[in-house]
């Protein structure tokens, strides 16, 4: 029981916290929308109960993740979180599907809604709500890409470095993003229509709502797509573990170098160039001196490396990022 206690403690803080918000949030706008009949709000309460169903998705998966390897699973379960979140991806597209629907209908069909001070107090409740998570998502891609960014400087810097980020804080981040845009569009539209005569406006909204989420699904399934096929670690990832061996006096050169990115762990496999005259016994020693020191890193839980002879040829030049 104890170590049960340990793996839960592991998961995915952000999915937690954001399941837990998100499935109150729900309860609040389902009864918002059929008490007032306004199709944003129909909206509002779909996403929320999709993100609900996701985010319990990807803390399941990502306790799952921290399992350790095993004879018959030697590189460890961490892509075991892109599988939870490709389900995650189902989820939303049904629900923007059966948004859009909704949306659709209310264009054809305008309805008037009443109990808006309900309405706008489920709104700003869930703007309050998920935009507290999506604050918690990004101090967690800060963590996650060992920034020492602080304050609002952490904002631009985590939607430049979200694809870092471990696949189940990507999810929250972006279905945070969505959801508190979602409740400020809806809640526009909510009173446009309500005070004005574009009644019409309430189903666009819907839809527009429901193509978020699309986007969203879009987003979070290929980047877990990518993960399932095996992806290679970020430049940030591969410049780290090239000063960790380099940094060694004995080490001349990196001949070859893969790390492949599982979950938000990373496996790294190398060869590396020694100075002449070392003996075997000596060679040894100092890989498996590199080897604690790579495995010290965090995130890195696998290593594999290799020792050559200096060939006096320079090999390892790095990798230009591709963003």
């Amino acid at each position: 029981m104890n170590n049960l206690w340990q793996l839960i403690k592991k998961g995915n803080s952000s999915s937690l916290y954001a399941s837990i918000g998100n499935l109150i949030l729900v309860v609040i706008k389902g009864i918002a929308a059929f008490t007032s009949g306004s199709g944003a709000m129909f909206a509002e309460a779909m996403h929320t109960g999709a993100d609900t169903v996701n985010q319990i998705f990807v803390f399941v998966g990502s306790i799952l993740a921290e399992r350790k390897p095993t004879s018959r699973f030697p590189t460890g379960f961490g892509r075991l979180i892109n599988v939870f979140c490709m389900g995650a991806v189902i989820v939303v597209t049904i629900m923007a599907y059966e948004t859009v629907l909704e949306g659709i209908h209310l264009i054809k069909h305008p309805s008037s809604f009443q109990t808006l001070g309900f309405t706008i107090f489920s709104l700003v409740a869930s703007m309050a709500t998920d935009g507290y998570v999506l604050l918690k998502a990004i101090r967690e891609i800060g963590k996650e890409t060992h920034s020492d960014k602080k304050g609002l400087n952490l904002i631009p810097f985590a939607l430049k470095n979200v694809r870092q980020a471990s696949p189940p804080t990507r999810l929250v981040f972006y279905e945070d993003l969505v959801a508190t845009s979602g409740a400020v569009l809806a809640l526009g539209a909510i009173l446009l229509t309500r005070f004005t005569p574009l009644k019409a406006l309430d189903g666009f909204a819907a839809i527009i709502i429901g193509l978020l989420m699309v986007g969203v699904a879009f987003r979070v399934g290929y980047d877990n797509m990518v993960g399932l096929i095996g992806v290679s670690a970020p430049k940030e990832v591969e410049d780290k573990v090239s000063q960790i061996i380099l940094v060694d006096p004995a080490v001349t050169d990196i001949n070859k170098m893969r790390i492949l990115q599982e979950g938000r762990f990373y496996h790294v496999e190398s060869y590396i160039e020694l100075r002449r005259g070392f003996t075997l016994a000596e060679a040894d020693k100092i890989k498996a001196k590199i080897r604690d020191n790579l495995l010290a890193y965090e995130d890195v839980t696998d290593v594999t490396l290799g020792i050559i002879e200096d060939d006096g040829i320079k090999d390892w030049q790095p990798i230009e990022s591709s963003n």
